[in-house]
């Protein structure tokens, strides 16, 4: 009759855990393309400024790192994501306007509304090398959405953006350009 015992406490501990409640099973969430990418500027307009990015999907957005040199020592420049990948043109007119697939005012990338292209100014140090350190949310990089910045151009500007005018910011000729290239 020891056997009696034993079989009554697994079957209790059946019989409770038949009772307790399971987590739900719930769809999980749409996988986030997750991707990184280069963006090699060359110089535009006659300057004499060019640089390397790299581009990597974090987030809610894209983080953009790297160096821009060439420029004047101290000085500010507009830093945008321009519509077109095309940097043919000797001025980058041919990158096109701001990256703007909302229809929202230009204005300054921590602030509603912007252009999903709207960035902060970029600032060289004594050397003249911009140190490139920003996330840039409510983009994507790869997956071909509305929001996604591959094959699109990173542009410098001449001089700083006033994160007001309409609808670039009077940020001046485009000194430098590149196309954003996934790398995966």
């Amino acid at each position: 009759m020891r056997l009696a015992p034993f079989a009554t406490a697994v079957l209790s501990a059946l019989a409770v855990a038949a009772c307790t409640t399971s987590p739900v099973a719930t769809a999980p969430a749409p996988a986030v393309e997750m991707h990184d990418g280069v963006a090699n500027l060359a110089s535009a307009s006659g300057s004499l400024v060019s640089g390397s990015l790299q581009v990597m999907s974090m987030g809610s957005g894209v983080h953009i790192a790297g160096d821009v040199g060439g420029l004047q020592p101290g000085s500010s420049h507009g830093f945008h994501i321009h519509e077109k990948g095309d940097c043919s043109a000797a001025d980058a007119t041919s990158a096109g306007g701001h990256f703007n697939p909302l229809g929202a005012p230009h204005g300054r990338m921590e602030t509603t509304p912007h252009h999903a292209g709207d960035m902060d100014n970029i600032v060289a140090d004594g050397d003249g090398v911009a140190h490139v350190n920003m996330h840039v949310s409510g983009v994507t990089l790869g997956g071909g959405g509305p929001t996604d910045i591959a094959g699109r151009a990173l542009v410098v500007h001449a001089q700083p953006d006033d994160y007001k005018s309409q609808p670039s910011g009077d940020a001046g000729a485009r000194v430098a350009c590149g196309v954003i290239t996934i790398l995966d």
